[in-house]
């Protein structure tokens, strides 16, 4: 399922090119993906947090293809996928989308940890709530 959202260039965004700072799209992409998490996967971050659990991102892939200029309005979609190889990691594919065209694109990974530390895990409700999503493929890591 894709889900997307709605977002405008902010002005303070803006770089002395007049284009919108490539260390802004990643913030976006952040913004959608936690109403995504929060909205559609049911994991809220302040009260997994207080429970001991902490989902945290261990990489990411970024492509800026064109650039977002002042006061654009476009839309962040987040869709989320499982790892191939069954790991306690979900990856999340994302786009930058103005008037049909893919501005940025990225793949986010993302796991969970013990607030006290250890090895990364998915939560059960978690791993229920990804059981049909689809597998990502490998050129796409």
């Amino acid at each position: 399922m894709e889900y997307t959202k709605e977002y405008t260039v902010k002005d303070e965004h803006i770089d002395v090119q007049q284009i919108m700072d490539g260390l802004y799209y990643p913030f976006y992409m952040e913004y959608c993906r936690h109403d995504y998490i929060r909205e559609v996967l049911g994991f809220d971050f302040e009260d997994q947090a207080k429970k001991g659990v902490h989902m945290v991102l261990s990489g990411y892939k970024i492509q800026f293809l064109r650039s977002l200029k002042k006061g654009d309005q476009f839309k962040v979609t987040c869709t989320l996928y499982k790892d191939p190889a069954g790991q306690p990691k979900i990856y999340f594919k994302q786009s930058i989308i103005l008037n049909g065209k893919v501005m940025t694109k990225a793949v986010f990974t993302g796991t969970c940890v013990p607030a006290t530390g250890g090895r990364p895990y998915l939560p059960a409700e978690m791993i229920e709530k990804t059981v049909d999503a689809p597998v990502l493929e490998g050129a796409d890591l």
